[in-house]
């Protein structure tokens, strides 16, 4: 298995939380009372997963492997992937902020965390196609099969010693609380 081939079964899951977290915008936008806590627990999940386990694997490791290829990490790809990394965590902080400000009150708070959550989506949705059809595909082909141990092990290595033990089981635990939450709001 290719180190790849372990961040696109993350995308799976990251896909779960998207899905759940644009219901739940959507029926915030109709009017429907969500609770700010739906919308803090995603950027949870997202700070703790998506980011945290997951870009850390990508930033920490394969863009680096990607860029000793012969990649440059200041345009194409990897310039790319890395800012929509940034854009997507301005998003979060926007939804995180705008649900504590909704969940004290703040009515006028309600419009920003959907905007800041459709917003979210969208990014992440277009940001996985692309690291799943042009991204992950250029790094298979360029670092060499040899290294792939190597990134297995330092994904290994991150998620144990970076994240924490059972980093993977609270997070899909997680991912499967918020969908199941959206369904019966």
């Amino acid at each position: 298995m290719e180190a790849t081939d372990i961040l696109m079964q993350e995308h799976r899951v990251i896909e779960r939380v998207l899905t759940a977290l644009d219901k739940a915008a959507t029926r915030l936008d109709a009017g429907e009372a969500i609770p700010p806590a739906f919308f803090t627990d995603a950027a949870d999940f997202v700070k703790g997963f998506a980011d945290g386990c997951h870009h850390m694997k990508e930033e920490g490791v394969l863009f680096p492997a990607m860029e000793a290829a012969g990649l440059s990490k200041q345009s194409g790809p990897l310039a790319f992937m890395l800012a929509e990394h940034e854009e997507g965590r301005r998003l979060v902080r926007g939804m995180r902020q705008a649900a504590e400000r909704l969940q004290g009150g703040e009515a006028a708070a309600r419009q920003e965390v959907s905007h800041n959550a459709h917003g979210y989506v969208k990014l992440l949705r277009s940001h996985i196609h692309k690291e799943d059809t042009v991204v992950f595909p250029l790094a298979n082909k360029i670092i060499p099969e040899a290294q792939q141990p190597l990134l297995h092990e330092e994904f290994e290595r991150i998620e144990h010693e970076e994240t924490g033990e059972g980093v993977h089981e609270k997070y899909l635990g997680m991912a499967e609380r918020l969908e199941k939450a959206v369904q019966g709001l």
